[in-house]
């Protein structure tokens, strides 16, 4: 359990104890991508001090919402114990709750590839997937293979490397491929058009056309 204690005997307050430590929600973000080594989730938190990251991996064990693990291909790991993993839907509320007020990025914000994903399975509305989307998506050096079909999307890293606990990548090429930028949350909020992203320069469109990217554009979406 965190150091943290607010003296009240309330589910709630056990909760903001177990996972609102500062760092502790976006470790849990990162390993709803996936197990991950140390070493993987300080790359993808690189502003974290490494102290925390330690004192926080310690304190989600004991607290039952991670564990650590041996795998063949990558040594230890981290990964979600199935009360942990129960918290995908709330992370994902959350990322919906914050979307509205995200506003401009800092000088300093970056895009990793987890945060990237975990967007993507936000904004993600399986009942608009009546016909299935290959696509590819590229933000700064972050790059992901996507692909929905049967109402389920699949998301694997491109670049930077993957860890040796991703998914493998799928055969053949992307119906889509675009790159973007920041400026894409105004294309699944609504308030550009995909003619309207790709004249403004907020998407690149390098494979595909606009009815594919409007096909994005229907399956990933927050309103306002």
């Amino acid at each position: 359990m965190a150091a943290r204690s607010y003296g009240q005997y309330c589910g709630v307050t056990t909760a903001v104890e177990l996972v609102t430590e500062r760092w502790a929600l976006l470790i849990i973000r990162d390993l709803l991508v996936g197990p991950r080594r140390y070493t993987d989730l300080k790359q993808g938190l690189p502003k974290i001090p490494t102290n925390i990251l330690s004192a926080r991996l310690k304190e989600l064990q004991e607290g039952g919402v991670i564990r650590r693990v041996a795998l063949a291909r990558c040594g230890l790991v981290y990964e979600l114990t199935d009360y942990g993993r129960e918290l995908e839907p709330i992370v994902l509320a959350l990322g919906r709750w914050g979307f509205r007020s995200m506003g401009e990025p800092k000088d300093d914000d970056v895009v990793t590839a987890d945060s990237l994903t975990m967007a993507l399975r936000t904004a993600f509305r399986p009942e608009s997937a009546s016909a299935p989307l290959d696509f590819q998506i590229r933000v700064g050096p972050v790059e992901l293979r996507g692909q929905v079909r049967d109402r389920e999307l699949t998301v694997v890293q491109i670049a930077p490397p993957a860890p040796p606990v991703g998914g493998s990548l799928p055969s053949g090429e992307a119906e889509l491929r675009f790159a973007t930028g920041p400026g894409i949350r105004h294309l699944i909020a609504g308030t550009l058009t995909p003619a309207e992203a790709v004249t403004q320069g907020v998407v690149t469109i390098e494979k595909g056309n606009l009815k594919l990217l409007g096909r994005f554009a229907e399956l990933f979406r927050i309103e306002p």
